[in-house]
């Protein structure tokens, strides 16, 4: 097929797919309330309202002008987007075809391997777009919004995770050992996750590290998400932003395509 996605014929199978992680998600959401809801609140209150009074008393340009809790927030937002996307991504489709094995079972069905791909990867779009609402929730609750724009940020923050979630999947089901991913999280994840703008505006990071954040896909979703939330975020910058992750969410999907048919037809 040269599409990246099932053909319409097939969605019904899919939509199948899609139940089931919704019934694996019944019995194992209340596990995700404390990433979805409760991290963030932490660093809302703990780096956002405790060190943003020290940030606060030196105000710099590079927060926009901004309380240091009002440029944090959307950073934490594009973050939260990513982080579940890799876990339930790379991490979902590693368990699913290694451990759990629910792919192998699938590819005994009618299912092909583009159907189980894209019902795990509606599933994983759901979880972004509802983990990425609760951040949004406490944003509002702590009265950091500046501009009704910031809704925006819920579908930045999606596209954002798909970003990371496409390239995920690909290597969920290429990767044959746990401490693969362990070391994926641990030195990929976790430092995109300190220097991508998150807590500090890039511009106040050292030269020769710059070079480095900008191609980085939550770089671009941090901009995104704060554009929208602080206002002011440029037509032409945010087409740039919007290209870079559409484009990298596709590459992936791709990528994804070719490596789930040949895990579930090896």
């Amino acid at each position: 097929m040269t599409t990246t996605l099932p053909p319409l014929r097939r969605w019904p199978l899919v939509r199948g797919e899609v139940a089931f992680w919704l019934l694996h998600y019944r019995r194992t959401w209340r596990s995700s309330i404390v990433m979805n809801i409760a991290n963030p609140l932490l660093f809302f209150v703990g780096i956002g309202v405790g060190l943003g009074r020290l940030v606060d008393t030196s105000a710099s340009a590079s927060l926009h002008g901004a309380p240091y809790l009002t440029f944090l927030a959307p950073g934490l937002l594009a973050a939260a987007a990513m982080q579940t996307a890799t876990i339930e991504s790379a991490a979902g489709s590693f368990l699913s075809l290694r451990d759990r094995r629910n792919y192998r079972a699938a590819a005994c069905t009618p299912l092909d391997p583009a159907d189980v791909l894209a019902g795990h990867l509606l599933f994983i779009v759901f979880r972004v777009a509802t983990s990425a609402a609760a951040v949004l929730l406490v944003m509002l609750l702590f009265g950091v919004a500046r501009t009704p724009l910031v809704l925006l940020t819920l579908p930045a923050a999606v596209l954002t995770g798909l970003a990371f979630a496409t390239p995920g999947m690909a290597l969920g089901v290429t990767i044959r050992n746990r401490e693969t991913f362990f070391n994926v999280f641990r030195f990929v994840i976790m430092p995109t996750y300190l220097f991508s703008g998150t807590f500090v505006a890039v511009d106040e990071l050292p030269a020769a590290i710059r070079p480095f954040v900008y191609p980085l896909p939550l770089w671009h979703g941090v901009e995104l998400c704060r554009g929208f939330a602080l206002g002011g975020l440029e037509p032409g910058r945010a087409a740039l932003h919007l290209t870079y992750l559409t484009l990298l969410a596709t590459v992936g999907l791709l990528l994804a395509r070719r490596a789930y048919r040949r895990a579930l037809h090896d």
